[in-house]
Order: C-alpha cells, then sequence, then structure tokens
C-alpha cells in the first residue's frame, strides 16, 4: 500500500512572487503622479530619470544591480543636498 502525501507538504513547496517594485514616479518638480519614468543603459553605464511633463530630468552612473527605484532616490537626494546648498549660501548673505 501505498503512503498517501500529508497536506503541510504541498503548502512548504508553494513560495509567493516577490513584490514588484514601481518603474514610474512622481516628479519632484511638478509633482505629477507617475511622470517620471527611469531608463537604464547599461553599454554606457548612464542611468537617466525624466519627467514626460515638466520635461525635467537626472543622469546618474549604472550599473548591473541598479534598479529605476534606485535612480528616483538619487535624484530625490541631489534635490535635498542642492536645496540645502542654497540656504546656507540665502544665510550668509543675510
Amino acid at each position: 500500500m501505498a503512503k498517501r502525501k500529508s497536506m503541510s507538504s504541498k503548502m512548504a513547496q508553494r513560495k509567493k512572487p516577490a513584490p514588484k517594485l514601481d518603474t514610474t514616479f512622481c516628479c519632484p518638480f511638478c509633482n505629477h503622479p507617475g511622470g517620471v519614468s527611469c531608463t537604464i543603459d547599461l553599454k554606457l553605464y548612464v542611468a537617466t530619470a525624466v519627467c514626460y511633463v515638466c520635461e525635467e530630468f537626472y543622469h546618474t552612473t549604472a550599473h548591473h544591480l541598479t534598479e529605476p527605484v534606485d535612480i528616483y532616490h538619487d535624484w530625490i537626494d541631489a534635490c535635498e543636498k542642492a536645496n540645502q546648498e542654497s540656504n546656507v549660501e540665502l544665510d550668509e548673505l543675510r
């Protein structure tokens, strides 16, 4: 007689799919939702984020682990750094 398989062995084999990351983002300049799309060119090692509404763009270097969300967050960090530098310059003028 054959032995029956238990239900727990079938449940253990099923894996949940990994959550998908966003590929379109909100523009930091015009706040248009889904306006920014990111492209990665691994032949030239260049990553670009472009807003198709206000036509702002950001370029950075890329490697084989770069994802669109990394490009977008680098752009946000560069915007924050530029704002902090301009605030320091304004404080020095006062």
